[in-house]
């Protein structure tokens, strides 16, 4: 696929004005606020997974109305001492899969949570094991349409509340440095990570790769491939609904979380992304930290031949470049 987002001059000028309404800091307050609960973490089993070198726990964490969330924690075996840590967030109709699938983070070092993802995990990848009990009101199948006309129904309120509740189970999980915790993610989970670093004031690193739900109202005039392409074909059946989807989508949008994020930021990009167009991630990285920090640290990193992909394992050397510097595992 050809570059058919704007040219890189342009993208690297790319500054709208936040879509955000007027109580999107009151709505996500009284959210979480809802999702306090008295125990960041439920259980934590040790499981076997024939892998010598690493220790892995079956987690579960209360997550949006308390649901329990399943995640995979992973540390390098026998590492004494609290270490840095990072979560990370699945993409798009992934869930956690198997334990032995995502070993980057713990074999570089850090102890490592992977959140599985509310009612996802049949689209690719080895499964999930987290249901969606709040998944009924009007929206089609897909997550990224599930409950689109309102934003207290839609799915991604629950999910980005998993994402900072996962936060707080990854802090007070043995062996964790909560001081040094990081979020990351790719596509869907990039997205998490970036929503994560709007939410969670003290997080130590946050690590976006093609983020979905940065720049939605021009992805949905761009593209309809992924999750763009489900809520298009959503509003072509179900016509005059728009105004209603697109004030839904303003509450999850990337830009308003950048903003307000504190954390040293780390992003990459595929020039050629139709899944996530790359006007999204140069949008939330142009105004990441501006309401908290006149200069922020960050940094971007694009792959103008690359589509989804992005820079794949080249790009994962330099995030573990940049995220070593800062931690020190």
């Amino acid at each position: 696929m050809p570059a058919f987002d704007m040219p890189l001059d342009q993208l690297e000028n790319h500054r709208p004005a936040p879509d955000e309404p007027a109580d999107f800091d009151a709505f996500w307050q009284a959210t979480l606020k809802e999702a306090e609960p008295a125990e960041p973490v439920l259980s934590a089993r040790p499981v076997a997974t024939g892998l010598r070198l690493v220790d892995t726990w079956d987690v579960t964490f209360p997550g949006f109305a308390g649901d329990p969330v399943r995640a995979w924690y992973t540390r390098p075996a026998g590492t004494p001492g609290p270490l840095p840590a990072v979560v990370e967030y699945a993409g798009y109709g992934r869930g956690r899969g198997l334990p032995h699938e995502r070993l980057t983070w713990p074999a570089a070092g850090y102890a490592h949570l992977l959140m599985d993802n509310r009612g996802q995990g049949d689209r690719y990848g080895s499964g999930g094991a987290t249901p969606d009990p709040h998944a009924t009101a009007p929206g089609g199948p897909g997550p990224a349409v599930r409950g689109l006309l309102d934003p207290h129904d839609y799915h991604y309120r629950r999910l980005i509340t998993d994402a900072v509740r996962a936060v707080a189970a990854l802090r007070a999980l043995p062996g964790v440095d909560p001081g040094r915790v990081a979020a990351a993610g790719n596509s869907q989970g990039g997205g998490l990570a970036l929503a994560v670093a709007g939410l969670v004031p003290d997080l130590a690193a946050v690590l976006v790769t093609a983020p979905l739900l940065c720049g939605i109202r021009r992805a949905l005039d761009l593209t309809d491939d992924g999750p763009y392409g489900e809520i298009s074909a959503y509003l072509a059946v179900h016509r005059g609904a728009e105004t209603a989807a697109l004030r839904t989508l303003s509450y999850v949008e990337g830009v308003p979380f950048a903003r307000r994020a504190t954390a040293p930021a780390h992003f990459g990009v595929g020039l050629r992304d139709t899944v996530c167009p790359p006007s999204g991630a140069y949008a939330a990285y142009h105004r990441y930290g501006e309401l908290t920090d006149p200069d922020p640290r960050r940094e971007l990193h694009a792959y103008p031949f690359n589509g989804h992909e992005g820079g794949e394992a080249a790009h994962v050397r330099r995030q573990l470049d940049w995220l070593g510097g800062l931690l020190a595992p």
